[in-house]
């Protein structure tokens, strides 16, 4: 009669062999991960501007935070140029995903702007133009994006949105909003798209600060309600230094939940002089 054979119990030194062999292939995946995180660090630190230009009464500033503590990185950017006329150029921007491809789908768009907006005094143009670069790309990724061009000089500035959350600002008379400007899609799902500008005069002394949504949305906060803390806050800092004021801007995010990337673009302007 056979008899059924107890199963052999796991020695010691077996178990030991499948704990390593498990260990090494989860190191694996995670030095995979935190190759592709620090690559898309990389990309994105080299890609974003040094340094902001500024001029007499007109100072920027920006801030990047990546999404979760440095866990995911995506393709948020901001970007802050002078143009061969004299103007000063600015722009953020989201793009969908927190991976390398995105980070340097980012990189595209940014190089693209600059060389466009050298070429046309259109903001709506420049968008309009960008898109269609990126549509021709055939990239499955999408970006939304705002673009701005100050004159120094008039202080009139003008913008195009392609599918980006609004901006805040306020002057240093009380005055305080969250714009609500007409846009267009995000940049690379239409071809051919319109992008509306709009016009502003910034005379009065304040701030006006662009965003991205990882700024104001979150878990724990509705993107309106996390645009109106923002405002709040700008509000009662209208006169804070730049630096000052993106540095507090950023850290709204922190009570979001900041699952996203976020990025903040401070203009703060004074008065503009009056002629004679």
């Amino acid at each position: 009669m056979n008899r059924r054979r107890t199963p052999r119990s796991a020695s010691a030194e077996d178990l030991l062999s499948t704990l390593q062999h498990l260990t090494a292939r989860a190191r694996q995946g995670v030095e995979l991960h935190q190759a592709r995180v620090e690559l898309a660090q990389a990309l994105q630190r080299d890609m974003l501007p040094a340094a902001l230009p500024a001029f007499p009464g007109l100072r920027t500033a920006a801030r990047y935070a990546p999404a979760r503590d440095g866990l995911d990185i995506g393709g948020d950017w901001y970007d802050g140029f002078l143009l061969p006329d004299g103007a000063l150029g600015l722009a953020i921007g989201d793009v969908q995903g927190h991976d390398v491809e995105a980070a340097a789908f980012m990189g595209q768009i940014r190089i693209a702007m600059r060389a466009i907006a050298g070429s046309t005094s259109d903001p709506g143009e420049v968008m309009g133009r960008t898109n269609d670069l990126i549509m021709s790309m055939r990239s499955p990724l999408f970006a939304t994006c705002s673009f701005l061009r100050l004159d120094p000089v008039s202080r009139e500035l003008r913008s195009a949105r392609a599918g980006h959350v609004a901006a805040v600002w306020a002057t240093a008379d009380g005055r305080s909003g969250i714009t609500d400007d007409a846009g267009g899609l995000p940049l690379g799902v239409e071809p051919h798209e319109h992008y509306p500008v709009t016009r502003r005069d910034l005379a009065a002394a304040g701030a006006f600060v662009l965003l991205t949504d990882g700024v104001v949305e979150g878990p724990s906060l509705t993107i309106d309600d996390g645009l109106e803390r923002v405002r709040r806050l700008v509000s009662t800092r209208a006169l804070a230094g730049a630096e000052e004021l993106a540095d507090q801007v950023l850290g709204a995010a922190v009570r979001t939940g900041h699952e996203d990337d976020a990025a903040v673009l401070v203009l703060r302007h004074g008065a503009a002089a009056r002629p004679g």
